[in-house]
């Protein structure tokens, strides 16, 4: 049954509900029931009907085709390896050691700040890799200076995902260079492959470079305004760096005692291990999933990214447990730690699953084929761009996904300019990756907003809620640009108008927000 403009009801219901009562789970879980009802309204036990669509959504998640389902799955075992890791180097006091050594290089709030966004600007591989590794370092270093986890939240959302899409190695550059090599074949476009396309369309794309932009204009320039300044402000006169009121927070393992004698290299050595081990397995995974001789490229493309995180967590967990070993701790002490890291992974795992539902049921309802069809011929085509950057925004907010956004939407836009105008194929390929990130920034059923979270160790709801102002101001200015570069066709004079613009901005929000005394931190 084709929904049409009914698709677009359980994400919109879920995003309100989630802005109204601040709970993620029940309206998460609002969205799921509706969705599965309208799937199966036709049904004569339509309720049963729908019920039963949703235990089969949520088994697939573990089994599925006669065997385990290794992405979902491996993702949960992951974070239950990174929570029993994260555990055990706060216990070993690692976490406070590598605090109080950075508090001596890293000496003021704003350098906290723009040590997270570096970290996330070279941790470029995969973005749920970027996103719980630069969140889990950065922490002792921001949690010091009194930087909220809702900002480092958003340091850490607003370079993952960005980084990744520019980056041709990666998981998400291979991914997005196989997509373009189909359409180029398609239709018939000779001079330039699939890898030249990408490295010309990076710079095109506008959402990515403004949101990494901003992140350290933010941080420069105090920009905190809206929810964002509400958690700074708290963060900043009374030490906390979230708001405790609101229950457990992934990656909080707030059970465990940290040894007075910890040391920096508690910390380091777990987390450049799993580092280290994570980026050598997707590399062995690529190449074990590549047929005849395995390029770079071709290596990244079939990489196993779910089995190379998991891989690499339980090795990172078998040298924090042996590094652990040194401080003695009894059979007690271990239990408790590695039941702690479990239960500080709970929250986002059930985040996960209800999101994963949620996706799954937009998928039956055909949310984002609907989105697709309001593309048409009858445009001037130096808005066509800018459209398609709006409407893969909005698909990837509705359907929480921009890797799904990129599969349906970049060979629309490959039609749509071979039907019009061809020169348009790469300004409007650009149009779509970038709307997907934009998209992806802005909802709450976003894995990597999900995860970004977890990382930093903030309530998902409040990531949520401070990030997206500052996602929209970057969808706006893109919009802009991607309007210049339909008309223009020069992306030369885009990228000279864009620097006005985000200087413009950025002054105007200078002078519009008051920064927070900060004097005393």
């Amino acid at each position: 049954m084709d929904h049409g403009l009914l698709s677009l009801v359980p994400p919109v219901l879920a995003l309100v509900m989630v802005m109204i009562t601040r709970k993620v789970l029940p309206s998460l879980g609002v969205g799921i029931i509706v969705g599965a009802l309208m799937i199966n309204q036709t049904e004569e036990q339509f309720i049963n009907a729908a019920i039963s669509d949703i235990l089969s959504i949520v088994t697939g998640i573990f089994y599925v085709d006669g065997g385990v389902n290794t992405w979902e799955f491996y993702i949960i075992l992951f974070l239950f390896s990174l929570g029993i890791i994260a555990a055990m180097i706060t216990m070993s006091g690692g976490s406070r050691a590598f605090g109080e050594w950075a508090q001596t290089k890293v000496k003021t709030r704003v350098g906290a700040q723009l040590t997270a966004g570096f970290l996330g600007i070279l941790i470029f591989i995969d973005d749920y890799f970027n996103s719980l590794t630069v969140g889990n370092v950065s922490r002792p270093i921001t949690d010091r200076h009194r930087v909220s986890r809702a900002k480092l939240a958003y340091n850490v959302d607003s370079t993952a995902a960005p980084i990744c899409v520019v980056s041709p190695i990666s998981s998400w550059g291979a991914y997005i260079i196989t997509i373009i090599g189909g359409i180029l074949v398609t239709h018939g476009v000779t001079e330039y492959g699939a890898l030249q396309a990408f490295l010309i369309i990076a710079p095109m794309n506008f959402y990515a470079l403004i949101a990494i932009l901003l992140v350290f204009a933010v941080a420069w320039f105090k920009l905190d305004f809206g929810s964002m300044r509400t958690h700074e402000r708290r963060a900043i006169e009374t030490g906390e760096v979230l708001d405790h009121a609101k229950g457990p927070v992934p990656g909080e393992s707030g059970q465990v005692e940290a040894v007075p004698d910890g040391k920096v290299r508690d910390l380091l050595i777990p987390i450049l291990t799993l580092v280290v081990m994570t980026v050598l397995f997707m590399i062995t995974t690529g190449i074990q999933g590549t047929e005849g001789s395995p390029s770079l490229l071709a290596t990244f493309e079939n990489t196993d990214v779910a089995a190379a995180l998991l891989y690499g967590g339980l090795v990172g967990l078998v040298v924090t447990l042996i590094l652990n070993a040194t401080h003695r701790f009894s059979v007690r002490q271990y239990a408790t730690g590695i039941w702690a890291g479990i239960q500080s992974m709970l929250p986002a795992v059930y985040i996960l699953l209800f999101a994963w539902t949620i996706i799954e049921i937009i998928g039956e309802l055909g949310t984002g084929e609907y989105l697709a069809s309001l593309v048409d011929g009858s445009i001037p085509l130096g808005y066509l761009p800018a459209i398609l950057f709006i409407i893969g925004g909005f698909m990837a907010f509705s359907t929480g996904t921009s890797w799904g956004t990129f599969g349906i939407m970049l060979p629309i836009a490959g039609d749509i300019a071979a039907a019009t105008d061809i020169s348009l194929l790469l300004p409007m390929m650009a149009a779509v990756l970038a709307g997907a990130i934009f998209g992806d920034h802005c909802s709450p059923i976003s894995d990597t907003t999900i995860l970004s979270s977890t990382g930093a160790g903030s309530h998902h709801i409040d990531h949520v809620m401070t990030q997206l102002p500052y996602a929209l101001i970057a969808g706006l200015i893109s919009t802009v640009l991607f309007l210049i570069l339909g008309f223009t066709g020069s992306l030369m004079l885009s990228l000279v108008a864009g620097a006005f613009v985000f200087a413009a901005v950025v002054w105007g929000m200078k002078r519009l927000i008051r920064p927070l005394h900060t004097e005393a931190v």
